[in-house]
């Protein structure tokens, strides 16, 4: 018993892992933000479709939920699209850190969304991500538009987050993932086509290199760690998952550093106000799910 739950605890933090190691690909794929987001829901999708057809899962839903499905699938596009422009424009260690600010954005919207008040002290932390964001933007204001991304980024995935869960209550995660992928696909391939050059012959000429990273993203860090998360949460408590992925920017601005030492070299200023986001997004984190403890106890 004691093997499995460890076994399940390091398999979290491998999830955790690879997220921050997303930022990591954005990085190394050449291509823009936007095509590399609409590459990576594809082949996602198409990985999903066989995951699907292998469990024998049924995929019909009724329209209504469908056009649910669009609208999350679009936003969290929305989300990925800011997110990698954010390290183009920027770097990873920026991103990561302003992707942090998303714990800010959750105490606004989730009083909304599920009709609760709002908790003081979410507030107060509020207050001290907004210095930390200030703190950054200060320090490292020619990285302006990056940062700006990266904070729009957090408010997309927030939106995503709050949405989704309330679909994961009734339905199967890959059949969520598959219809808010296609989603995401059509709503990319428009704006490709009336905005962009559209689908030329060089949008699909990609180096060898970008073609193994992008299939790595979509399968490694997107189908599969959509689907293992899923699982994990099966046997380890939600308080563990959140506190672990609270982790993430901190796996991905060590790994930055590690592989890209000259690109991510920060100010004082940065780490100091990157380190009170991510210390107040954990103790948010233990709070809340602490809270949710007594509660069901």
């Amino acid at each position: 018993m004691q093997k499995d739950k460890l076994k399940n605890y390091l398999h979290l933090h491998l999830l955790v892992f690879i997220a921050g190691f997303t930022a990591i690909l954005g990085e190394l794929i050449s291509i823009n933000a936007v095509s590399l987001v609409w590459y990576r829901m594809v082949i996602a999708s198409v990985l999903m479709l066989f995951f699907i057809k292998f469990r024998k899962i049924k995929i019909v839903i009724d329209f209504k939920t469908f056009v649910k499905f669009s609208i999350a699938g679009i936003i969290i596009a929305l989300h990925w699209i800011t997110f990698f422009e954010s390290i183009k424009q920027s770097n990873i260690s920026i991103a990561l850190a302003m992707f942090s600010t998303g714990a800010f954005f959750a105490s606004i919207i989730e009083p909304v969304f599920f009709k609760r008040k709002i908790i003081w002290y979410e507030l107060v932390f509020g207050v001290f991500i907004i210095l930390g964001v200030l703190l950054i933007t200060q320090a490292e204001f020619k990285y302006i538009n990056g940062i700006i991304l990266g904070i729009s980024s957090a408010l997309f995935s927030t939106l995503f987050a709050v949405i989704n869960g309330k679909f994961v209550k009734r339905y199967a995660a890959s059949i969520i993932s598959f219809y808010e992928f296609i989603s995401g696909i059509f709503f990319i391939s428009m704006f490709i086509i009336f905005f962009r050059d559209g689908f030329s012959l060089q949008f699909f000429s990609l180096s060898v290199s970008d073609w193994i990273y992008l299939f790595i993203l979509a399968s490694i860090c997107t189908a599969y760690a959509f689907i293992a998360a899923v699982h994990v949460m099966k046997y380890i408590s939600p308080y563990t998952v959140v506190l672990s992925y609270n982790l993430e920017p901190v796996y991905g601005i060590i790994l930055a550093i590690l592989l890209f030492p000259q690109k991510e070299k920060m100010s004082t200023e940065f780490y100091i106000g990157a380190g009170i986001i991510i210390t107040t997004v954990i103790l948010n984190g233990i709070l809340k799910n602490s809270k949710k403890l007594k509660n069901s106890a």
